[in-house]
């Protein structure tokens, strides 16, 4: 497991947090896999599961992720979409996509032009974010990356925040502090 200094620990960045992963064996194995982040497209939901994932990578592995839209090298990791990126269009994955659903999405090891790549994929944008925490908690639990083949679909069409509110605007434990929603608004 990895190590962190709990005198430095706020509670401020909740699950975003990226402590250094202190196990120089597994962390040398990471930074293998993650050299570069290849992304084509530049949307703003794409642009944050880039610059997510690079914060994650580089404070967890105290390395500076390059960040790219080519394949150079060995390590890289590959995001977007069929239609953002045409790495990833050419793979010929949309039907499995599509069954994803546009918030799936697919982490798959692969070999693009005789080069080793993890491949973040999805129909939709938030896929690909979805898709870009799963990998850095794969990380942070110290799993192994180097073969993947993941495919993860939302079970449920909504998602909430579990919060303990009532719908008069009062809340149910001295914990929580007051409500977050306006029920009245």
């Amino acid at each position: 497991n990895y190590l962190y200094d709990k005198a430095l620990e706020t509670g401020y960045d909740l699950w975003l947090r990226y402590p250094e992963n202190k196990n120089r064996p597994l962390s040398e194995k990471y930074q293998q896999s993650a050299q570069e982040i290849i992304m084509q497209g530049c949307s703003a939901t794409l642009l944050i599961a880039r610059d997510e994932l690079k914060r994650g990578l580089d404070s967890m592995l105290r390395q500076n992720t390059q960040i790219s839209s080519t394949l150079k090298q060995e390590g890289n990791l590959i995001l977007g979409t069929p239609s953002s990126s045409s790495i990833i269009s050419g793979l010929g994955w949309i039907c499995e996509l599509q069954k994803q659903g546009d918030e799936g999405y697919i982490i798959r090891t692969i070999y693009i032009e005789g080069k080793k790549a993890t491949v973040i994929a999805s129909t939709g944008e938030i896929g690909v974010l979805y898709g870009i925490f799963h990998l850095l908690r794969l990380i942070q639990t110290n799993q192994l990356i180097d073969t993947l083949d993941i495919k993860e679909k939302p079970l449920i069409q909504r998602r909430i925040l579990n919060h303990w509110d009532s719908l008069k605007g009062t809340y149910k434990s001295i914990y929580s502090g007051p409500p977050i929603w306006k029920w009245d608004e």
